[in-house]
C-alpha cells in the first residue's frame, strides 16, 4: 500500500549537521540530528537573532549552528536525483560562475568573486529536492567564511534567510510565501551579468528583504500573510524578469518595441508596487493594491492546444480561513519536503463531504496568490460530455506554460516538431511529451516548487476513464519527477483507485475520515459562526444553536454547509427557528444517513410530497437538470424547456427551481444552475435513499427534441456576420463579441448536445423527422459552422456516428442516413481547414466534396459562385485518415471482422485497440513485448488478437479485457515478420526472419508439428486458404510457397516471377488464386492448384524519373525511370506516346535524344547503353556492352555519329552510334564513380563529373584529359553542361552549389551559386547562354544569371519530390523539369522575364502608373481559370525582391494557400497535393496526373458569403 502520511508534522524539521571544513577553519558544530526546533515567534527571541544578524558582517567566525525549516518553494531549479546526491561531494561545473558586480553599490572585485565562489561551492540552489532549509544552513557558513565581505548586495538576501531558519509555527499561508521568497532570493543571488537597466529594480527589492528582516515585520507575520503573499508573488515574478531580462531584450527587438521605455516601465510598476505593499504591511493595513504580472511570453505558437474551459481554480470553493490548519499544513511540509526521496504524489481521499476540494482549492490558490508554479485541475460529476480526462495533462502544461517562460518554451520547441502533440487524446504521449519533456529541458531554472492540484478524480466518470491516468500517476516515471515537483490528488476511496496505488512508494495518502473528531468540530464551528453571523439571525441565532448544529454535524462538513443553507433560506410557511428545529430534529438511522435525512427534509419543506402537480414540476424540472449534459443558467433551461413537445411542460422553471438554493447554485444570480455537492443528484438518483423526490435520468426525450426544434429555428448561413474569408477565426476580431451577441446559450448547447440526448432515447418518429430537417438540408453545413466559431467542431463526428446508429434499418430513412454517413467523411476529411476558419466550410470543403455523394448532390446547387475542380476531382470518397497515434513508428494494422475496431502494431513494443469510428483509443496498450511488434491480426471472431515481434515470440491477447492469454509462443530464432489466424481461428500460422513458417495450436498455445522449412531467406508474408487446409508464404527469396497445413509439406514448387522481395500474399476467397505483391512494383495473380502465374497487375511509370530530356523540334519528351523503362512523351498534350521501351534490366539513369531526333539513348544500372527508334520504339541493334558497373549518363554528339557514357565502374567510354561499338575507354582519371558527362557544342570535347568531387573535361578525338581536373565542389559532381559556345562548363554538386567553369583556361569564374539547400542534381545552360538552371534536392529550381553569376529568380515549388533532371527548350521561353514525384514539368519563363522587367522599372520610379501587376493566380492550365477579384487579396502588397512578384500566393506544408499577408484564400486536401498544378507550369506529364482548380468564378474576401445563392 501507498506510505501513509503521518498526521504530525511540524513546520520545521530536523537539525541537520554539515562538515565545513572546506570553507572554515574548524567544523560548523549543528545539534544532533532529530532535533526539532520549538522555538515561538516572539519579539524577546526575535532579539537575540537580530542582534546576531547585525554582527554577522561585523566579526569573522567559523562556527554557526541555525535551525533548518522546510520552507515551501526554496528550490529555484532541479536536477536529477543522481546530481542531488553528488552535490553535497563535487560542485558542479554549472555552479562555478563568478556573479558580475552591480552598479548599486561600491564592492570590492575580488570581495563579491569570492563571495559568489563560496556560494556556488555550497549545496546548490539548482539542485531540485534540497529544503530551504538545506540550502540557507550552506548559504551562512558560505558567508561566514568570507573575509572583508562588508555590506555588498547579497548581504540582505543572506539576512534574510538567516532570520527564516528561526521562524516557527507560522501561518501555512504565510509559510508558502516565505519558501517562494527563499527561492527568489537564492534566484537573485546567483544572477551573473546583471543588465544596468535593471539594477534599480534589484535596488527596491533589496530593500524589501531588508524591511522582511524588522522586528515588527516578523511578529505580524500571521495577521499581514495576505499582504506577504502579495509580496512574495511581486518579488518572484520581479526576480523571473530580471533572470530572463536578456532573452525579454531579444525579444522586443525583434517586434520592435522600445527597449528602454519597455524596461523602464515594468520597473518602475514593480518598484511602485513593492513600496505599496511594504507600506500596506507596516500600517497593518488590508488594501486593494493591483499586481501587474509583468511576464514577457514570446509568440509561441501553442494555439490549437487541447484545454479543458472551467477546470482550473475556484476561489469560492477555499477554507475559510483558520480552518482546517492542520491538514494544510501538513500538506505545506509534504511540498515543501527536501528529501530526494520524498513521496511525489499525495493522495489526499475521504468520504463525500469532509471537504477535500476545499482543502485542494485552497492550497491551490495560496500557492498561485503567492507567485507560485502550479496547476489546478478539477473533474466534476455535471462536466463529463466534456471528457476532461483526455484534456487534462495538455491544460497543466498549459498552465505551467502560461506560468513560468522557460516551460514555456521548452513546451513551445516539443509542439514545433509535432504538431499533433496538441490535440492528442493519447495520455501517454501527453504525459512524455508535454510533461516530462519540457520539464526535463528546464529543470534547473524553475523557481521553487511545482505544485499540480488534481481535485475529485472519482468524479471523471467510469473507471476506464481515468485508467490511464492512474496508470501514470502510479508508473516509475511518476516516482522519478523532479524532486520539487509535486502532485495533490483528491478523490472517494474507490476501489479502482486504490488498486492502482497500492504498492507505490512515491504516493502518500492522506485520509479526511481520520481527521480527530474534535478538530473537525472546532473548524465547522468557526465555520458555522461565520455562515450565521448576520444580524437578522441574532435573535434566533446563538453560541447555544451554532454548538448544536456543530455536535450535529458529526465532522461532516458538507452537511453543516447544508444545514447553513437550509437555515438562510426562506420557505414558504416555515420561520428561522422552525427551520432551525427541523434541522436539530434530524435522526439518522432507518436506512437512510443524516445527510440523506438532511436533504429529505429540505426537499419537504420545498415540494410537499402531497402536492402531486408540484411533485411531477420537481421531477421533470431535476430530471432536466440532472440529465443536460452540461449546466445551464435558469434563463437557458427556460428557453430549452419552451421547445418540450409537451404544451403542459412549457411552465417557468422558477416555481421550482426559486425553492431550491440550499441544495443548486444559479438560483440568485445568472450563474449556471448546478448541484452544490454531488452527493446530491447521488441521493436523487437512488430511489431506495430519495424515495417520492427519486428522479429517473434513463433518457433525455424531452432535451432531444428540445435541441433538434432549436437547431431547425436557430441556424442560419454566416450565423456571426463575419467579414472575411482570409481570416482564421482566432484572427477575427472581437469574436467572442459576436459570438456572445449571435450564437446564444440555448443554440450553443443544442448544437453541441443534440446526437447524445438523442441516442438515449429509442427510434422515434418525430424525432428522426427533426433530423432528417437538418442533416438532408443545408443547415447541416450551418451546424458545422457554428460547431467551428465555438471552437467544438470535435464533438461533431461523434454526434454524427451517434446518429448513424440510432438511424440504422430505419425504413424510410435511408436518404438521412446518408448524408450523416457523407457529413462524417466531410468532417474527416475537411475538419482541420473548418476549425481554423469557419468561412472554409463553403469555399474549400464544399466544392471538393466528390460528385457521385448525396451531400454534393444536395447541397452544391445551394451554392453558386464556388471554386470548380476540372481535372482530378473526386467522385467517391477516398480512403479517410484518422490519427491514431503511437509513440513510435506503426508497422502493422488490421480490422476487427465487425469493422467497429482496429489494432496496430507499432515499433513502440505495444499494441493499441482503437475505436475505427470514432478514432480513439480503446483501453490501454497492449503491453507485454520486449521488442518492436511487426504484426498484428485479429481473431475470426473478433475475441482475440494476435501478434509477432522482434523479439522472436507470438503472443496471444483477449481482445476485450486487453491482457495477455498464456505465456508467450517461443520457437522461432530470428524476428517474427508475419502472423495470421486460420478462418476457424484454431490455429495461428507465423513467418520468421529465420527463413522458417510455423504454425501454433491457438487453444493450447503450443506449436502444432515442425517448422515448414524451404525459403532461403525471410518470409515476410504468410496466410491461410479459406478452407483453412494451405498457407501461403511471400519471402525475400523472391518466390511465393504453398504448403499443406495438415501434413506440413510443401505443395507443388515455388512460385518464381516476381524480380524482388514478395511483400504481402493472400488467397482468393474461393481458395482458387493467390495474390502477391513484390518489391519490383508489381502485383501477381497465380492459379493455386495448378501453381502458375496467370496475370500480372502493372501501369505507367512506376518508379522515380531519373531523366529526360526534349526532342529536337521540342515535340516529344523521353524519359527514364528506376522502374526500368524508357517512355516518350507528347510534350503539348502530355500523354504517352506508344508503348514503354522495355529492356533494361536495372534502373534507367540517363536518356537523350540524337540531334535529328530519330533515336534516343539511354544509360541504365544493368550496366548497359542501349540506343531505341524514337519512332518504331524498338531497340536498335544489341546493347552496348563493355562498362562493368551502372551506367550514369550518355548523351549524343552533336553530329548525332558519337555516344558518350559515364558509368559508376569510374570510367567514361565513346561508343560508334552507327555501328554500336565502344570506339574508346578514357584512359581513367575519376577515381569515384562517374555521374555525369556531355559533350561540347563542337564535339571535339567531352566534360565529365564524377563522386571524386571533380568536373574533368577530355579532348574527344585524342582520347586525353585536357588539363587538370577543375577542384572547388566540396561533395559528388552531380550533372555538368557546356554553355551553347563551348567557353563555359555548368557543374551542379551535392555540396548544393552551382559552378560555372571556364572551359578553356580550366578555373573557376565567380564564387559559387548559392541558393538551394540540398543536393543539385541537374544543371543546363539556356539556348543564347545567358542563363542557367538548376533542379535540386529540396524540389525547386533556380534561374541563374551566367554571366552576373547570381539568381534571377527561383521558379514556383510544384513538383512534390526531389527535382532530378532540368534542360532549357529550344526557344529559351520553357523549362522542363522531372522528379522523384514521377511526374515531368514544363514551364512558362517567359512571363517570369516579363515580370521581373515590370519589377526593375518600379525599383527605377517612385511612381508606377500601371501599378502593382503579378502573374495571374490561376492553377490550371486554362487561362480563364485565374483567379478572379485578385486584387482584393493582394492590395496593398509591396513585394521586397523578384520571388515575392513570382509566387504571391503560396501553398504552404500546411495545406492553405495564403496571400502575401497570409490570408486564407483556400484549403487543399492532402489527397490532391501529390502532384498539383503549380501556377507557372505550361504542361504537366502524365496529362491527367495533376489536380486543377478553376477559381475563375470564386468568390472570397470580402465577398465569400456570396456563394449562397439568395433563394437557398
Amino acid at each position: 500500500m501507498a506510505r501513509q502520511h503521518s498526521k504530525k508534522h511540524h513546520l520545521f524539521k530536523c537539525w541537520k549537521s554539515r562538515s565545513t571544513s572546506n570553507l572554515s577553519s574548524g567544523p560548523a558544530q549543528a545539534p544532533s540530528e532529530g532535533s526539532v526546533s520549538t522555538t515561538e515567534t516572539s519579539s524577546n527571541g526575535f532579539r537575540g537573532t537580530l542582534a546576531r544578524m547585525r554582527r554577522l558582517h561585523q566579526s569573522n567566525h567559523s562556527q554557526l549552528s541555525s535551525v533548518t525549516p522546510a520552507v515551501v518553494g526554496a528550490s529555484t531549479s532541479g536536477g536529477t536525483q543522481e546530481q542531488q546526491g553528488q552535490s553535497q561531494a563535487v560542485p558542479s561545473k554549472d555552479n562555478q560562475k563568478a556573479t558580475n558586480r552591480t552598479e548599486l553599490e561600491p564592492a570590492p572585485e575580488k570581495d563579491i568573486n569570492d563571495a559568489v565562489r563560496a556560494f556556488d561551492n555550497m549545496d546548490p540552489m539548482s539542485r531540485l529536492g534540497e529544503g530551504a532549509g538545506n540550502i540557507v544552513t550552506d548559504a551562512n557558513i558560505a558567508f561566514t567564511d568570507i573575509q572583508n565581505f562588508t555590506a555588498t548586495y547579497l548581504q540582505p538576501f543572506q539576512v534574510f534567510n538567516e532570520v527564516v531558519t528561526t521562524l516557527s509555527n507560522v501561518h501555512p499561508y504565510a509559510q508558502i510565501a516565505l519558501g517562494i521568497l527563499t527561492a527568489a532570493s537564492q534566484l537573485l543571488m546567483k544572477q551573473a551579468n546583471l543588465d544596468k537597466a535593471v539594477s534599480g529594480l534589484l535596488q527596491t527589492i533589496r530593500s524589501v528583504y531588508e524591511f522582511l528582516t524588522e522586528e515588527d515585520t516578523i511578529n505580524n507575520i500571521d495577521n499581514m500573510k495576505d499582504t506577504l503573499a502579495k509580496i512574495a508573488r511581486v518579488i518572484s515574478d520581479s526576480a523571473q524578469f530580471i533572470k530572463d531580462y536578456s532573452e525579454t531584450k531579444s525579444f522586443w527587438k525583434r517586434t520592435g518595441k522600445n527597449i528602454g521605455s519597455k524596461t523602464q516601465a515594468i520597473v518602475d510598476d514593480y518598484t511602485t508596487t513593492l513600496n505599496d505593499l511594504m507600506q500596506q504591511y507596516r500600517d497593518h493595513a488590508v488594501q486593494d493594491i493591483q499586481i501587474n504580472v509583468h511576464r514577457v511570453l514570446e509568440d509561441l505558437n501553442l494555439e490549437g492546444m487541447a484545454y479543458a474551459g472551467g477546470a482550473g481554480l475556484d476561489m469560492a470553493k477555499i477554507c475559510l480561513d483558520g480552518t482546517r490548519t492542520e491538514i494544510l499544513r501538513e500538506i505545506i511540509s509534504w511540498i515543501a519536503d527536501p528529501r530526494i526521496d520524498a513521496p511525489r504524489i499525495m493522495w489526499l481521499q475521504g468520504q463525500a463531504g469532509r471537504g477535500k476540494s476545499a482543502v485542494a482549492h485552497t492550497i491551490a490558490a495560496w500557492i498561485k496568490d503567492a507567485g507560485g508554479l502550479g496547476s489546478c485541475f478539477c473533474f466534476a460529476h455535471d462536466r463529463l460530455a466534456d471528457h476532461r480526462e483526455e484534456k487534462i495533462l495538455t491544460t497543466i502544461a498549459r498552465d505551467l506554460a502560461d506560468r513560468d517562460s522557460a516551460f514555456r518554451r521548452a513546451l513551445a520547441d516539443v509542439v514545433s516538431k509535432d504538431h499533433s502533440l496538441k490535440a492528442t487524446r493519447d495520455a501517454t504521449q501527453q504525459w512524455q511529451r508535454l510533461i516530462l519533456e519540457p520539464l526535463s529541458k528546464v529543470n534547473r531554472e524553475i523557481v521553487g516548487n511545482v505544485v499540480v492540484v488534481i481535485d475529485a478524480l472519482d468524479e471523471s466518470g467510469t473507471d476506464a476513464s481515468r485508467s490511464r491516468i492512474l496508470s501514470l500517476l502510479a508508473s516509475e516515471e511518476a516516482a522519478h519527477l523532479p524532486a520539487n515537483f509535486r502532485i495533490l490528488l483528491t478523490s472517494r476511496l474507490l476501489p479502482d483507485i486504490e488498486e492502482a496505488f497500492n504498492d507505490c512508494q512515491h504516493v502518500t495518502v492522506t485520509s479526511l475520515d481520520g481527521v480527530p473528531l474534535a478538530s473537525a468540530k472546532r473548524d465547522i464551528h468557526l465555520f458555522v459562526s461565520n455562515e450565521l453571523c448576520h444580524r437578522r439571525f441574532k435573535d434566533t441565532i446563538g453560541p447555544k444553536e451554532i454548538d448544536q448544529i456543530t455536535q450535529k454535524s458529526d465532522g461532516l462538513f458538507q452537511w453543516a454547509k447544508l444545514a447553513c443553507e437550509f437555515i438562510k433560506r426562506k420557505s414558504a410557511g416555515r420561520t428561522l427557528r422552525e427551520r432551525f428545529d427541523d434541522i436539530i430534529a434530524l435522526r439518522s438511522g432507518e436506512g437512510g444517513t443524516l445527510l440523506d435525512k438532511t436533504y429529505t427534509t429540505i426537499l419537504e419543506s420545498a415540494v410537499p410530497p402531497t402536492n402531486r402537480i408540484s411533485l411531477a414540476r420537481f421531477r421533470s424540472v431535476m430530471r432536466q437538470i440532472l440529465t443536460t449534459l452540461v449546466p445551464l443558467p435558469m434563463s437557458t433551461l427556460q428557453v430549452m424547456r419552451k421547445n418540450f413537445p409537451n404544451e403542459e411542460d412549457h411552465y417557468d422553471v422558477v416555481v421550482i427551481l426559486e425553492f431550491m438554493a440550499p441544495v443548486l447554485s444559479g438560483i440568485t444570480d445568472s450563474s449556471p444552475v448546478r448541484p452544490l455537492h454531488a452527493s446530491f443528484p447521488d441521493f436523487l438518483t437512488d430511489r431506495s435513499r430519495s424515495g417520492n423526490y427519486f428522479i429517473d435520468t434513463s433518457g433525455a426525450y424531452d432535451l432531444a427534441f428540445a435541441s433538434l426544434q432549436i437547431l431547425c429555428k436557430e441556424l442560419q448561413f454566416n450565423i456571426c456576420g463575419l467579414e472575411s474569408s482570409y481570416f482564421s477565426n482566432s484572427e477575427v476580431p472581437d469574436l467572442q463579441q459576436k459570438i456572445d451577441k449571435f450564437i446564444t446559450r440555448h443554440l450553443s448547447y443544442s448544437c453541441q448536445f443534440w446526437a447524445q440526448h438523442l441516442q438515449t432515447t429509442t427510434f422515434d418518429l418525430d424525432l428522426a423527422k427533426l433530423v432528417a430537417i437538418i442533416v438532408g438540408s443545408e443547415k447541416i453545413l450551418f451546424w458545422l459552422e457554428t460547431l467551428s466559431i465555438i471552437g467544438e467542431l470535435g464533438k461533431a463526428v461523434d454526434a454524427l456516428i451517434c446518429t448513424a446508429t440510432w438511424l440504422l434499418d430505419q425504413p424510410g430513412f435511408e436518404d438521412t442516413l446518408g448524408m450523416v454517413q457523407d457529413g462524417i467523411k466531410l468532417i474527416w476529411n475537411f475538419g482541420g481547414a473548418i476549425s481554423h476558419s469557419a468561412p472554409h466550410l463553403y469555399i474549400s470543403a464544399l466544392p471538393f466534396t466528390p460528385s457521385n455523394t448525396r451531400l454534393s448532390k444536395i447541397l452544391l446547387p445551394k451554392f453558386c459562385q464556388l471554386l470548380g475542380v476540372p481535372v482530378g476531382g473526386l467522385k467517391e470518397w477516398t480512403a479517410t485518415q484518422l490519427a491514431l497515434e503511437h509513440a513510435s513508428v506503426v508497422t502493422s494494422v488490421v480490422f476487427s471482422p465487425d469493422g467497429k475496431r482496429i489494432v496496430s502494431g507499432s515499433e513502440d513494443n505495444t499494441m493499441r485497440i482503437w475505436d475505427a469510428e470514432r478514432g480513439v483509443q480503446i483501453g490501454s496498450p497492449l503491453e507485454g513485448h520486449k521488442n518492436k511488434v511487426q504484426s498484428v491480426t485479429f481473431s475470426p471472431d473478433g475475441k482475440r488478437i494476435v501478434s509477432g515481434s522482434h523479439d522472436k515470440t507470438v503472443r496471444i491477447w483477449d481482445a476485450e479485457r486487453g491482457v495477455q492469454i498464456g505465456s508467450p509462443l517461443q520457437g522461432h530464432t530470428e524476428w517474427v515478420l508475419s502472423i495470421a489466424f486460420s478462418p476457424d481461428g484454431k490455429r495461428i500460422v507465423s513467418g520468421s526472419k529465420d527463413k522458417t513458417v510455423r504454425v501454433w495450436d491457438a487453444g493450447r498455445g503450443v506449436q502444432d508439428g515442425n517448422p515448414l522449412q524451404g525459403h532461403t531467406d525471410c518470409v515476410q508474408s504468410v496466410a491461410f486458404s479459406p478452407d483453412s487446409k494451405r498457407i501461403v508464404s511471400g519471402s525475400c527469396d523472391d518466390t511465393v510457397r504453398i504448403w499443406d497445413a495438415e501434413r506440413g509439406v510443401q505443395i507443388g514448387s515455388p512460385l518464381q516471377g516476381h524480380g524482388d522481395v514478395v511483400c504481402s500474399v493472400g488467397f482468393s476467397p474461393d481458395g482458387k488464386r493467390i495474390v502477391s505483391g513484390s518489391d519490383d512494383y508489381t502485383v501477381r495473380i497465380w492459379d493455386a492448384e495448378g501453381c502458375r502465374q496467370v496475370g500480372t497487375l502493372v501501369q505507367g511509370h512506376a518508379g522515380v524519373i531519373c531523366s529526360i530530356a526534349l526532342s529536337p523540334d521540342g515535340k516529344r519528351i523521353v524519359s527514364g525511370s528506376e522502374d526500368k523503362t524508357v517512355r516518350i512523351w507528347d510534350a503539348e498534350r502530355g500523354m504517352q506516346i506508344g508503348s514503354p521501351l522495355e529492356g533494361h534490366t536495372g534502373k534507367v539513369k540517363s536518356v537523350a535524344f540524337s540531334p535529328d531526333g530519330k533515336r534516343i539513348v539511354s544509360g541504365s544500372e544493368d550496366n548497359t547503353v542501349r540506343i531505341w527508334d524514337a519512332e518504331g520504339a524498338v531497340q536498335i541493334g544489341s546493347p552496348l556492352q563493355g562498362h562493368s558497373d551502372a551506367v550514369q549518363s550518355v548523351a549524343f554528339s552533336p553530329d548525332g555519329e558519337r555516344i558518350v557514357s559515364g558509368s559508376y565502374d569510374n570510367t567514361v567510354r565513346i561508343w560508334d552510334a552507327e555501328q554500336r561499338v565502344q570506339i574508346y575507354c578514357l584512359p581513367q582519371g575519376h577515381t569515384a564513380p562517374v555521374h555525369t558527362v556531355a559533350f561540347s557544342p563542337d564535339g571535339k570535347r567531352i566534360v565529365s563529373g564524377s563522386n571524386d568531387n571533380t568536373v574533368r573535361v577530355w579532348d574527344a578525338e585524342g582520347c586525353v584529359q585536357v588539363g587538370s581536373p577543375l577542384h572547388g565542389h566540396k561533395n559528388a559532381v552531380q550533372s555538368v553542361a557546356f554553355s551553347p559556345d563551348g567557353k563555359r562548363i555548368v557543374s551542379g554538386s551535392h555540396d548544393k552549389t552551382v559552378r560555372i567553369w571556364d572551359a578553356e583556361r580550366g578555373m573557376q569564374i565567380g564564387t559559387p551559386l548559392e541558393g538551394h539547400v540540398d543536393t543539385v542534381w541537374s544543371v543546363a545552360f539556356s539556348p543564347d547562354g545567358q542563363k542557367i538552371v538548376s533542379g535540386s534536392e529540396d524540389k525547386r529550381m533556380r534561374i541563374w544569371d551566367a554571366k552576373e553569376g547570381v539568381q534571377i529568380y527561383c521558379l514556383p515549388q510544384g513538383h512534390t519530390g526531389a527535382v532530378s533532371t532540368v534542360a532549357f527548350s529550344h526557344d529559351g521561353k520553357r523549362v522542363i523539369s522531372g522528379s522523384f514525384d514521377y511526374t515531368m514539368r514544363v514551364w512558362d519563363t517567359q512571363i517570369y522575364e516579363d515580370m521581373i522587367t515590370s519589377h526593375q522599372k518600379m525599383k527605377l520610379s517612385a511612381y508606377y502608373p500601371e501599378g502593382f501587376k503579378t502573374h495571374p493566380i490561376r492553377f490550371s492550365s486554362v487561362p480563364s481559370h485565374a483567379l478572379h477579384d485578385s486584387e482584393q487579396l493582394l492590395d496593398g502588397f509591396q513585394p521586397e525582391d523578384v520571388d515575392g512578384w513570382l509566387e504571391p500566393v503560396k501553398l504552404h506544408p500546411d495545406g492553405w494557400f495564403r496571400g502575401p499577408k497570409g490570408g486564407l484564400l483556400l484549403w487543399l486536401p492532402p489527397s490532391f497535393w501529390k502532384p498539383f498544378y503549380s501556377s507557372c507550369n505550361k504542361v504537366v506529364i502524365p496529362s491527367d496526373c495533376c489536380t486543377e482548380l478553376d477559381l475563375g468564378h470564386m468568390v472570397h474576401g470580402d465577398k465569400w458569403h456570396k456563394c449562397l445563392k439568395t433563394d437557398a
